[in-house]
């Protein structure tokens, strides 16, 4: 299991790491022009470390492949491990760009990553979508995705979901006849009893309460014409 890399992130240590740090030299470094990881380097690496992003890129000798630090790739050998300054250095060595987190293209600023991940959760939200399914996407850890995704939102990821099914549940609950059971389905909630209590936590009435409230004109809970 990948250790966490520090909470204060790569950028503040690595400006007290750059000023202590040695050139990494030797036959692999010499020849493909890259540089041995710092112990800082590392840590971002092995802790998928998305502050990391655009301050280096690493590449692996033993597959010729080379990633941003947050990609959740199999975790390298370190001494297989070259670290580059840009992309174009790494390309010029004879690295191949990594197909799952394109280290080549320029990192997304938070407003279009959360877009995607928005419309990621949109899109499945009916079926389910769990936070390591959601990490995958983002090509981050479960826990730097929970980092970055609550310092966008205010939010964390699942209490986001819970708001998005609650909101799709009222509009269902407006514009259908639908019962509690099938507006628990469309919403991605496993059963019409906990769909009821989830809504009567968020919303502070259940939901035959909330269609009666609107104008809706079945029983919610029952599934009966009132």
């Amino acid at each position: 299991m990948r250790p966490q890399a520090p909470e204060k992130g790569y950028t503040g240590v690595m400006e007290v790491t750059r000023m202590k740090r040695t050139t990494r030299s030797g036959p692999a470094g010499a020849l493909l022009g890259g540089e041995l990881p710092s112990d800082v380097e590392w840590t971002a690496i092995t802790g998928c470390d998305a502050s990391a992003d655009g301050a280096f890129w690493y590449a692996v000798r033993s597959t010729g492949i080379f990633c941003r630090p947050s990609c959740r790739s199999r975790e390298p050998r370190r001494d297989r491990t070259l670290v580059f300054r840009t992309p174009e250095q790494a390309m010029a060595a004879g690295f191949r760009s990594c197909k799952r987190c394109e280290p080549e293209k320029a990192a997304k600023p938070d407003e279009a990553w959360l877009s995607e991940m928005e419309g990621l959760i949109a899109e499945r939200l009916r079926a389910g979508l769990s936070l390591g399914e959601l990490a995958d996407a983002a090509c981050l850890s479960p826990w730097h995705l929970h980092r970055r995704f609550k310092r966008a939102t205010g939010l964390t990821p699942q209490q986001y979901i819970r708001r998005e099914r609650i909101a799709r549940a009222k509009r269902l609950l407006d514009d259908t006849e639908l019962t509690a059971g099938a507006v628990a389905k469309e919403c991605g909630i496993p059963s019409a009893s906990r769909f009821i209590a989830l809504f009567r936590q968020e919303a502070g009435c259940t939901p035959a309460e909330y269609r009666r409230r609107t104008g809706g004109n079945r029983d919610a809970e029952g599934g009966k014409a009132e």
